[in-house]
């Protein structure tokens, strides 16, 4: 709809100084000769309806120079001026002047006309179905005219109004040109920005996957190589960590309602695989959280539940003004769980059980 309407401001704003020019042109390069040149009676009236016209044009060219919409005070103002005008000046026509060269108001009032209503296509349409009506009427009120009479009159009447409509019918074809021409780029525009952040975000994707993978892939190299020993406790703890690491990153590209506790639920079913009893507690309802702050989150997560022997507790609590994520879980070892700039990260050690807590402060973030 903006778009739209950007375009047919545009258009109009620029058919309408082609406009302007032609209204300027026409009356004092033509109708100012003409209306010297023959008898009006009385001539005041003729003077007056050239001058009435000439200043609407002068006022309308105060809002077309700036490429501005006319206001509507002036439009309705200027249409009854304009067909005032138009009557009185062909009311005082010289006898034989209607459709000719002394009944310049004609033309004119059309062109003003056209001007003034460029924009507003069914009102406009009217008052030129109004000015050539009031003007065939006048042209018929003597009496009615011979067949040569009729045939001139037709011809200049209807060759002045079929070029002041086909300029209407240009402008409308123009506007819509630039319509679909607009809209084209938009979405063109659109496309690009879609483009653009779908390769961020599958670089992005890639650092994660790469920064992890050179973390495991070490420890693989280790295990392969016969550097550490599959049956020590350390060595399991890290493939745990290194496992679990894994499975909440690739939960993290999952479309799902509540991806925090999706990823929370992938890091419980990885550490259940392994034989730990987890039960998972969530309360609240979900929260926009985003992805490098989920990933603070549920950091103590994956590394509480892969140093879990064989219980943990998990809970997520979502309140109005912040989101925690807490784990217990008998470990029996102390837990590295660093904090970060946006979460705050709260550990202890209870005999062989070990609690941490991440808490996610939201409306301040």
């Amino acid at each position: 709809m903006g778009e739209s309407r950007a375009a047919a401001d545009h258009v109009h704003a620029t058919m309408r100084i082609a406009l302007l020019c032609v209204a300027v042109v026409v009356p004092f390069g033509l109708d100012l000769a003409r209306l010297v040149e023959n008898e009006y009676r009385p001539t005041w009236v003729a003077v007056t309806a050239f001058t009435a016209m000439s200043a609407i044009t002068a006022t309308c060219a105060v809002w077309v120079v700036r490429r501005k919409p006319l206001p509507l005070g002036v439009v309705v103002v200027g249409t009854v001026v304009v067909l005032t005008a138009s009557v009185a000046a062909t009311a005082v026509l010289p006898p034989d002047g209607f459709f000719r060269g002394p009944h310049w108001s004609f033309g004119q009032a059309g062109w003003v006309l056209v001007l003034l209503l460029l924009d507003r296509v069914a009102l406009l349409v009217t008052a030129v179905a109004v000015h050539l009506t009031a003007n065939v009427v006048q042209f018929l009120q003597p009496g009615l005219p011979g067949p040569a009479e009729i045939g001139a009159a037709g011809t200049v009447a209807l060759g002045t109004v079929s070029v002041q409509l086909g300029v209407l019918m240009i402008t409308e074809m123009l506007r819509r040109s630039t319509r679909q021409a607009m809209e084209v780029a938009a979405e063109r525009d659109r496309m690009v920005t879609r483009v653009a952040l779908a390769e961020q975000w599958e670089q992005g994707q890639r650092s994660a996957f790469a920064g992890r993978l050179g973390v495991t892939l070490p420890l693989l190299a280790d295990l392969a190589d016969g550097v550490l020993d599959p049956r020590d406790d350390d060595t399991r703890r890290r493939c745990a960590l290194a496992a679990t690491q894994l499975r909440r990153l690739f939960a993290e590209n999952d479309d799902v309602p509540d991806p925090l506790v999706h990823e929370v639920a992938a890091c419980v079913d990885l550490a259940e695989q392994r034989g730990v009893d987890v039960s998972l507690a969530v309360s609240g309802t979900a929260t926009p959280v985003p992805a490098d702050v989920r990933r603070d989150l549920t950091a103590p997560v994956v590394t509480a539940l892969s140093a879990a022997r064989a219980r943990a507790r998990v809970s997520v609590l979502r309140t109005d003004d912040e989101v925690r994520v807490a784990v217990v879980t008998d470990a029996g070892v102390e837990v590295d769980a660093a904090a970060s700039p946006r979460v705050e990260i709260d550990c202890g050690t209870y005999g062989e059980h070990v609690r941490v807590e991440a808490r996610w402060r939201w409306t301040s973030s």
